[in-house]
């Protein structure tokens, strides 16, 4: 993999997937911009601007090195079965949530523990699941810099918790390592958590800072 891996964003067109894709752009990686609509990637890539390209999700994961999935829980599976057989070999970054609407700020995780666990079960042992980015408000992710608030990331695989926490440590204040995927469960449920903070509080985007922790470089 290259110094500054290509990333495919699944979504890219979305809140989330989009505030992501400018932070990248901005620290030099190249993004490809993956939608159902090709077209729509394209137009978007445009706008964005940089080193940004677009297509369909099946071919925006196929020219990546590393795929983040940033849709809807809605779409969640749909999307990895569209781009199984692309990503084998590959890292690829889930940060989807289990919302259920309307009660989308209730603590609602599915049967098989996280959004993370289904991915990695989907994709099978060729592809190696790590989940991040659940607790960063899109809100954030588009004022420009970096987010002011850490980002929590899991996976069964240190190496490449690493890779994307150093991705993470591009988009907000630091990337955190969480441990294992099945702990993604606690950052999953955490959104919904804040989701009514930032309800109660009428703020935009709570996020968390984990405290005691040497500052980096130390």
């Amino acid at each position: 993999m290259n110094a500054k891996p290509t990333i495919a964003i699944l979504g890219g067109t979305g809140d989330l997937g989009s505030g992501l894709a400018k932070c990248w752009l901005a620290a030099g990686y190249k993004v490809v911009i993956g939608s159902r609509s090709a077209d729509k990637a394209k137009s978007f890539a445009k706008e964005l601007g940089g080193e940004a390209s677009g297509d369909d999700n099946a071919g925006a994961a196929k020219a990546a090195d590393i795929v983040v999935l940033a849709v809807p829980f809605a779409n969640h599976e749909a999307s990895l079965r569209e781009v199984r057989d692309v990503v084998q070999g590959k890292i690829v970054v889930d940060a989807a949530v289990p919302l259920v609407p309307p009660k989308v700020s209730v603590v609602q995780l599915p049967p098989e523990g996280s959004a993370a666990q289904i991915a990695q079960r989907l994709l099978g042992e060729g592809v190696r699941v790590v989940s991040a980015f659940h607790n960063v408000g899109a809100t954030k992710l588009h004022q420009g810099g970096r987010a002011d608030c850490d980002v929590l990331v899991f996976g069964d695989d240190k190496a490449s918790r690493d890779i994307v926490i150093e991705l993470a440590s591009k988009v907000a204040s630091a990337g955190i390592d969480g441990g294992v995927l099945a702990n993604s469960a606690a950052a999953e449920a955490l959104t919904s958590v804040l989701i009514g903070i930032n309800r109660r509080y009428k703020v935009p985007g709570a996020g968390i800072r984990i405290t005691g922790l040497p500052a980096a470089g130390q």
